[in-house]
């Protein structure tokens, strides 16, 4: 196949000529000073930068909306218009959130694998490369970043894409806020907030309560989150800000997938052994931080950060009982208790070179993370879905310790390079603590070091019009949870993997109309060599491999554009091929083969990743306290396994969603109801890449009517 194919090369080089018949009259001054028109963002450059005039595919998504008619359970709420992310609820919240950035991290069947998430510069995503986005605080924040492409790797290990949350400063006169917001299958959430602020201190803390008794059975769910940032003007070239987080999820059953005749069958069933063995999960995690900022002078500014947190995890599975006798079984259940903590430290410098703008960022960080992993049976005697016998006990360490240089620099009038590197150094460690006649010591110790340059090129064709190219190298180590097991059966952990590398190009075209709207698009393309992918599968248990080649390549392309002054159309689309190039053995689902006997052949689909996905919005705001949207979510389909002997099907979803804001006294309100799925389709919302038992697929849930209201009172 040619790349990019015939239709979507026309739609690029259109796009490119799309200036050429622009309005001759648009004033060049006011296009680049509407607020209208200013995106500005970090995390490409960690300095404030407006994101048309950068090389990257880089997006931000408020938070502070108030049209935007969503309950804000989950980040994938305000997601689905980026192109090139695919955010899916997966209705199970013992797993979390699946999200992938241009088919990276698609191979997760839990949590977030592959791309780096951030919460106000804290990590969330731990030195081997697993995170999650359940600890975002949606109603304090201000808003989303979301980073694609190739500079994505100036933020080391598994940066396929780059994904960080704001907090929103507290600054004027006090103001509180509260919301609740319920549906069906028992669903509801309440939330409360407090913020404000003067010339030395600003705070923002929130506090929400989520439960829903699910669309499937078997698949309750609560959580608790609590978010607070206080910041500390230090005279007058300082700020301090400190930063707490709590996560809680007590209690969280897990329905498991379904294989594709249940699902056909009955999509809102759990699979009957989650009942028998009663699978659930619980999280508990608490963290703090402090960032101090101080200005050196008028070209040179200091920024430090430092946080600490405790996580504890504790997860009961369907390990049949046979499997979890073995004697090097870790049983069938997992008990996590850690820490973790890091810094960053990093120096900006902002001046002249040669006449013309330049800046300068040089930084260094330190991640770790200890985690004391204890296995049980998940059974004691006939009795199954209980704690029972010891069968794993180790401490695992990782570490990670890096530094990084970028830049930018206006060299011409039109003309811009944005550079920079990062070396990357992870280490794993692990001791075991279980040892029997039968189970011997496996406790071992790697360590992985990459260097990873990026540069853009961006060229301003037109004050409203900016063309780039960028290049970079990636790297991706497997995740603890990757390493936990050989393939050959035996205890300890998988040391034979070496990490994924990658090489990743992008070229683009930003162009903003006159009157506020924007037109994007990009074309990129991601080589990776030593691919991590499944080499067994049984028993609950996966194993991993090397693949020795894979390829990313695709198009995006994304539209904001306003209707008068009343309406605004949005649109994000993108084409994505995703394949194994290189042949290799696997073990099929349900098999109970050791060595893998069945061949992958070159030009197989990476499981989880749609060829093609689109988002359509159309929305009114009719400027006397009404509101209305209507929204379009599609995408085609998706291998399940590495084999691609399953697809799950595509699917096609309406939304809609009716607002209305008043004032009373001295409160501003804001209601809304929300019908999603509203042709009430049956849809397989996610999968589970390559489960062992062919039990691929989570339903998607079928029509579901949300309500919401958010009162805000204190001082005008």
């Amino acid at each position: 196949m040619q790349f990019p194919p015939r239709p979507l090369t026309a739609a690029f080089l259109t796009a490119l000529s799309a200036p050429a018949s622009a309005d001759p009259t648009t004033d060049s001054a006011d296009a680049t000073t509407d607020p209208r028109l200013q995106t500005v963002v970090v995390t490409a450059t960690r300095s404030r930068q407006d994101a048309f005039n950068l090389p990257a595919s880089i997006d931000s998504i408020s938070l502070q909306d108030p049209t935007a008619n969503t309950p804000g359970i989950n980040p994938s709420e305000y997601l689905q218009g980026v192109p090139g992310l695919i955010a899916r609820d997966r209705q199970n919240y013992a797993q979390d959130e699946q999200i992938s950035i241009r088919g990276f991290g698609a191979r997760s069947t839990f949590g977030v694998r592959g791309v780096r998430i951030y919460q106000d510069g804290i990590p969330a995503t731990a030195p081997d490369g697993q995170g999650q986005v359940s600890a975002f605080s949606l109603d304090s924040g201000e808003r989303i970043e979301v980073l694609r492409g190739p500079f994505s790797a100036l933020y080391g290990n598994s940066s396929g894409g780059v994904i960080q949350i704001f907090t929103a400063d507290g600054q004027g006169a006090t103001q509180y806020r509260g919301s609740l917001a319920g549906g069906d299958y028992g669903t509801y959430r309440l939330a409360a907030n407090v913020r404000g602020g003067n010339d030395a201190l600003g705070y923002n803390v929130d506090f929400a309560h989520f439960y829903t008794d699910n669309y499937r059975a078997h698949a309750r769910a609560e959580r608790e989150n609590g978010n607070a940032k206080i910041t500390y003007n230090v005279g007058s070239d300082g700020k301090l800000t400190l930063l707490a987080n709590t996560t809680s999820l007590p209690n969280v059953d897990d329905p498991l997938g379904l294989t594709r005749a249940q699902f056909n069958a009955n999509p809102r069933q759990p699979q009957p052994v989650a009942v028998t063995f009663d699978t659930r999960k619980s999280v508990h995690q608490e963290q703090g931080g402090a960032i101090y900022e101080q200005n050196l002078s008028e070209t040179q500014t200091v920024r430090a950060l430092a946080y600490y947190g405790e996580r504890d995890v504790q997860q009961f599975q369907s390990i049949p009982v046979s499997t979890q006798q073995k004697p090097t079984s870790p049983g069938g259940v997992i008990d996590l208790a850690g820490n973790y903590g890091g810094s960053d430290l990093r120096w900006a410098y902002r001046d002249m070179l040669a006449g013309r703008p330049f800046e300068l960022t040089l930084g260094t960080s330190y991640d770790q993370q200890r985690q004391h992993r204890l296995g049980y049976n998940n059974f004691v005697g006939s009795v199954v879905g209980i704690q029972g016998a010891l069968r794993r006990n180790e401490q695992d360490n990782e570490a990670d310790f890096d530094q990084y240089l970028q830049g930018k620099w206006d060299f011409t009038d039109r003309w811009s390079l944005t550079a920079g590197a990062r070396h990357s150094q992870v280490r794993f460690d692990s001791a075991d603590r279980y040892i029997t006649a039968s189970n011997g010591d496996d406790s071992g110790k790697v360590s992985y070091g990459a260097t990873t340059p990026v540069a853009g090129l961006l060229f301003n064709a037109a004050d409203n019009w900016n063309l780039y190219v960028s290049y970079g190298n990636g790297f991706e180590t497997p995740a603890f949870n990757e390493l936990g097991y050989r393939p050959d059966g035996s205890s300890g952990i998988n040391f034979a993997l070496v990490p994924s590398r990658s090489r990743n190009g992008e070229a683009g075209s930003k162009f903003r109309f006159g009157q506020g709207g924007e037109f994007d698009v990009a074309v990129f393309q991601a080589d990776s060599r030593h691919e991590l992918a499944v080499e067994n599968s049984s028993g609950g248990r996966t194993t991993y491999q090397n693949v020795d080649k894979a390829r990313r390549r695709g198009i995006e392309a994304q539209l904001h554009y306003p209707i008068g002054e009343q309406w605004r159309f949005e649109t994000s689309y993108t084409y994505l091929e995703a394949n194994f190039e290189s042949p290799y053995l696997t073990c099929p689902a349900a098999s109970t083969c050791t060595t893998p006997n069945t061949l992958v052949p070159s030009g197989s689909r990476i499981p989880g990743v749609p060829k093609s996905d689109f988002y359509a919005a159309l929305k009114w705001d009719g400027g006397n306290g009404w509101n209305a949207s209507l929204e379009a979510d599609a995408a085609s389909n998706v291998a399940v396994n590495d084999l691609n002997t399953e697809f799950a099907p595509g699917y096609g979803l309406l939304n809609a969603s009716l607002g209305y804001r008043f004032v009373a006294g001295h409160a501003d309100v804001n209601t809304f109801i929300r019908l999603n799925n509203l042709l009430d389709k049956s849809y397989v919302g996610s999968v589970i890449v390559n489960e062992s038992n062919g039990r691929y697929y989570e339903p998607g849930i079928d029509r579901m009517a949300m309500f919401g209201v958010q009162v805000a009172w204190g001082k005008r």
